[in-house]
């Protein structure tokens, strides 16, 4: 694990901080039961980004696999932004009743009709609307706001499909950081302040969705309801997931047809 020493930790799955803990024990094992909401103080969904009137007409995720689609979206295996896609077209074929079999016909499918597999969410970000390749960016709901920013909220539509897998960017502590630098309290409590009602509210001014109903509730015009799936009710701990799904030699490399 490289990188500067860091106090607190914020990323967009567990998967990452799992690393820490696996990787040079930098955070103890049960990290993510440290806080509340599996230390997640806000969430995410899944969205389309699609050419300005939605000329393809992609509403929802069987959409993106007919003929002459492009979808752009990062690798599953280096990117929290490509597994929450993978996982929420998986999960979309089990809700719709289909079994683990179809729902790996579905997912190698749409991974057929990605021309660049890009590393990370801002790579494919790049390639949907500076490069301009592809029908649709699947992204999370915030980095619409971040695209609309950037590029101006006249360039593209936002649709939400059926299903989305329910995003949940974790936080902790890096333990041997904080010990050595005796900074575990200060850092401890800015990690406490993000549940505060303040720390929610700055949350839905960026886009993620606040754990606090009440806030929540207050942004309702910025977060439409949303059919979430658990990833751990439906897939297992994200340790699991990741040795099935996207391990060299998992799910993923099985079904991608660069491999």
């Amino acid at each position: 694990i490289a990188g500067p020493p860091a106090d607190v930790i914020t990323m967009n799955m567990a998967t990452d901080i799992n690393a820490l803990a696996d990787n040079g024990e930098l955070v103890p094992k049960d990290w993510v039961s440290r806080l509340p909401n599996n230390s997640a103080p806000f969430t995410s969904a899944t969205v389309f980004i699609v050419r300005k009137g939605n000329p393809k007409a992609l509403k929802d995720w069987p959409d993106l696999i007919k003929d002459g689609v492009e979808v752009i979206v990062p690798n599953p295996k280096t990117s929290g932004n490509g597994r929450y896609t993978y996982l929420s077209a998986w999960g979309y074929t089990l809700k719709k009743g289909g079994d683990e079999a179809a729902a790996k016909k579905f997912v190698g499918e749409l991974f057929r009709h990605v021309p660049v597999l890009d590393t990370g969410g801002r790579g494919a970000t790049t390639t949907f609307m500076t490069n301009q390749i592809g029908d649709v960016l699947v992204t999370f709901e915030n980095e619409a706001e971040m695209i609309a920013r950037e590029f101006g909220r006249d360039q593209f539509e936002v649709v939400y499909p059926s299903v989305s897998a329910e995003a949940e960017p974790p936080v902790s502590v890096v333990d041997t950081v904080v010990d050595k630098k005796q900074s575990r309290a200060l850092a401890e409590d800015y990690l406490k302040y993000l549940w505060s009602p303040e720390g929610q509210e700055i949350a839905a001014k960026n886009y993620l969705r606040p754990r606090d109903p009440q806030v929540l509730a207050k942004y309702t015009d910025r977060f439409p309801k949303v059919d979430f799936l658990s990833v751990e009710k439906t897939f297992g701990d994200w340790r699991t997931v990741q040795k099935t799904h996207f391990i060299d030699g998992g799910v993923f490399d099985q079904i991608y047809p660069g491999k």
